[in-house]
């Protein structure tokens, strides 16, 4: 917790203090039955899908609540209709095939948590996920793969090599445009 900001005592208390009776950091979290704390993320990272703010928290929570499902992560990609679209990219247990029939799971998983609106419009399943070498998941490079921009530095990275399995992973994308940016055509299957 942090004790102040500089010469701003005012904005410190506001941001800080004045929404609970206790400092609010902006992640979210639950306690279970046993009395465990679990972080699920933060409470200002949101997309925008067709007006509605869905909070990729919550995706993110539907997708590993899902049977074999070991960690996902979720960002938005631009779409001209609905403004932002949810594309989640997930690690599955070990001996859980991803395929089309997984993907469609995971998606009725969401729309049973959450709502038709909130589904992916992509489920890319990858080995592992970018993160630092403290364990945050580094959503940036993720978007930068998805709307081709360039990726950045990956130094931060545990391992650097997992850009290059993301993009074989996106190889298996949509047939009708996603990953254009790609060197080649990827053949991701929508989830609908």
């Amino acid at each position: 917790m942090i004790r102040g900001l500089w010469q701003d005592d005012a904005r410190y208390e506001d941001a800080y203090w004045s929404r609970f009776e206790t400092y609010f950091a902006g992640d979210g979290a639950t306690i279970d039955d046993d009395g465990y704390i679990k972080v699920l993320g933060r409470v200002d990272d949101t997309l925008n899908v067709a007006g509605h703010r869905i909070g990729t928290m919550e995706l993110e929570s539907a997708l590993v609540g899902a049977p074999g499902v070991a960690e996902a992560a979720i960002v938005a990609m631009p779409d001209e209709l609905k403004f932002e679209v949810p594309v989640g990219f997930v690690i599955l247990k070990e001996g859980v095939t991803g395929d089309d029939a997984k993907r469609k799971e995971l998606n009725m998983a969401i729309r049973k948590d959450i709502g038709a609106i909130a589904s992916p419009k992509y489920i890319v399943f990858t080995p592992e996920l970018p993160k630092t070498r403290s364990g945050k998941i580094m959503r940036r490079i993720l978007k930068n793969l998805l709307v081709g921009q360039s990726i950045g530095e990956t130094s931060t990275l545990a391992n650097p090599d997992i850009v290059n399995v993301l993009k074989e992973a996106m190889m298996d994308c949509d047939p009708d445009g996603f990953c254009d940016i790609l060197a080649e055509k990827p053949p991701l299957a929508e989830t609908k």
